[in-house]
């Protein structure tokens, strides 16, 4: 009997084909997957293999102290030079500032400029109009909030309590308004009366004013500032104590970042007990005595 040939039929031949062609497909997956993600392939690997992953190294304290000391740092440098937070104590900047609002003040806006970074930072002169904090150049070691009604050489008189300046009569929509009747000779008509007629001018002051009034205008002198607060009839400001000099300038009020009510006479309150009973206040009405709708408000 003839023996039955043992070659393959064409079938066969195509299934060993794919065969072939379904390992390399599978091959070069692997190898993608592998190359695409080297670690979640090792970890898969050691985890099937029984192996225990390696853990994360722990930061050490005294890398944890120099992060520490970093953070701190750098908020200090910050709050000192370049943003300090400043709390209202009086009524004078109403309605443009409150007893207890909270602001944050930009030291660099108006300080002087610096000449290896003056390319960096956007510093400028003051401006007319500007709110601003500075040093106080009757009480040492006192800061106060006005806002700049001349600069030097402007020159400036008052009719009515109405503010003229170089001959112009200036539109003030941020002046809280006055009841009527209220009226003070040497606060709404200066520098036309004598400030000897007035308790809260300052005696240095009372001798250095006539010597800068001029054909009835008060003349800025070079290097200094004439500053009024926005609640004209309580506000002690350069009427009464003189001008600012340039030096004195801390810098702008940029916004309100918080605002609680508080009594007008707080800021005199300065005993130990005092302060520990205003804590508790504020944490006892905390929401309900929190102004919200003045959080974030830019000053103007």
């Amino acid at each position: 009997m003839r023996k039955r040939s043992h070659r393959c039929g064409p079938w066969n031949s195509l299934r060993t084909r794919d065969r072939l062609r379904s390992k390399k497909k599978n091959l070069a997956t692997t190898k993608k997957l592998v190359k695409q993600a080297p670690q979640k392939a090792a970890s898969k690997s050691k985890a099937a293999s029984g192996e225990p992953t390696p853990a994360q190294p722990k930061e050490t304290t005294p890398e944890f102290i120099a992060s520490l000391a970093l953070v701190l740092v750098t908020g200090l440098f910050i709050i000192t030079f370049v943003v300090q937070a400043f709390t209202i104590p009086t009524s004078s900047m109403e309605n443009t500032l409150l007893i207890g609002d909270h602001v944050f003040v930009d030291r660099v806006l108006l300080a002087p400029a610096t000449k290896w970074v003056s390319g960096l930072i956007p510093y400028r002169e003051p401006h007319r109009g500007d709110v601003f904090v500075f040093l106080s150049p009757s009480t040492p070691g006192l800061y106060v909030v006005k806002r700049i009604i001349g600069l030097p050489g402007d020159r400036i008189h008052l009719v009515n309590g109405a503010v003229y300046r170089n001959g112009e009569k200036l539109n003030e929509p941020y002046l809280f308004s006055p009841p009527e009747g209220d009226y003070n000779a040497y606060r709404d008509e200066f520098p036309k009366v004598s400030p000897s007629d007035d308790l809260n001018t300052t005696p240095e002051w009372r001798a250095e004013l006539p010597q800068f009034v001029k054909d009835g205008d008060l003349v800025v002198p070079p290097n200094n500032i004439f500053a009024m607060g926005d609640h004209r009839n309580v506000s002690l400001d350069s009427r009464y104590w003189g001008f600012v000099p340039l030096e004195n300038v801390i810098g702008r009020p940029m916004f309100i970042y918080w605002s609680f009510v508080t009594p007008r006479d707080e800021y005199e309150r300065q005993s130990i007990g005092d302060r520990i009973s205003w804590a508790f206040n504020i944490v006892l009405h905390f929401l309900s005595q929190t102004r919200w709708s003045r959080m974030f408000h830019v000053v103007h």
